[in-house]
């Protein structure tokens, strides 16, 4: 049995352009699916936030158009209310990576609000990749690969090949006329090589112990491909 870290956003609204809050959280998905493959499969699962705060869901992806219909909306909602670790999350900044076969970080836009510049969760996930722990990292949440920096300022992930949400997905979801900055283009800044994918559909990247989906629909092959590595 895997021990392994879901870091969750713990911003609630999502700072746009022009100042104004969009609110967000985490998206349902990103959280439930991977939840269920990696339990059913005997692994455990710990949550951690930014100052232990209770993670809040992104109530859009709650609902019918998001989920698939309204049936799939309430069985969404009940697997969210299901999973009691989201009730007791860790604090980010004293979680011991060590303790952990694997971390995992979904996404919804809270990760761009908070762990794209959140230094304990830079300093975690740098600490991981160096000691060769796989890495699993959703839609927005490589936003919080942004924060994981060497001393000398370059990113511990440049040269690495990821999936993220794409500016393609952004400019169809309605939000990237708003947005501050574009999760793609700052990824590619940082030097890293988002391999885009066709929009809306599952694309998972592997490359050594990181692996990275670019959308909510990539959640659960994401989960799969991290069950192949704990094995």
């Amino acid at each position: 049995m895997a021990q392994i870290l879901f870091v969750i956003t713990a911003a609630d609204r999502w700072t746009l352009a022009d100042g104004t809050e969009h609110p967000t959280g985490f998206w349902a998905e990103e959280v439930v699916a991977p939840y269920q493959v990696l339990t059913e499969a005997g692994h455990r699962i710990t949550v951690a936030t930014p100052g232990a705060a209770l993670p809040t869901v992104d109530q859009v992806s709650l609902a019918p158009e998001s989920t698939g219909g309204p049936d799939r909306a309430t069985a969404m909602r009940s697997a969210l209310e299901a999973i009691t670790e989201l009730r007791h999350p860790l604090p980010l900044d004293q979680v011991d990576p060590d303790g952990f076969d694997a971390l995992f970080y979904p996404g919804g836009h809270g990760p761009m609000e908070d762990l794209a510049a959140d230094p304990a969760s830079g300093a975690l996930l740098t600490r991981a990749l160096d000691a060769g722990t796989p890495l699993a990292v959703v839609c927005h949440g490589p936003a919080a690969l942004l924060a994981a920096t060497r001393p000398d300022g370059t990113n511990a992930f440049a040269g690495y090949r990821v999936a993220a949400f794409t500016n393609t997905e952004e400019t169809r979801a309605g939000l990237a006329q708003d947005a501050p900055w574009l999760l793609q283009d700052r990824l590619t800044g940082a030097g890293l090589h988002v391999q885009e994918g066709e929009p809306w559909a599952p694309n998972v990247v592997t490359d050594r112990t990181l692996l990275t989906g670019q959308n909510p629909a990539s959640s659960a092959p994401l989960a799969d491909e991290l069950l192949t590595h704990l094995s």
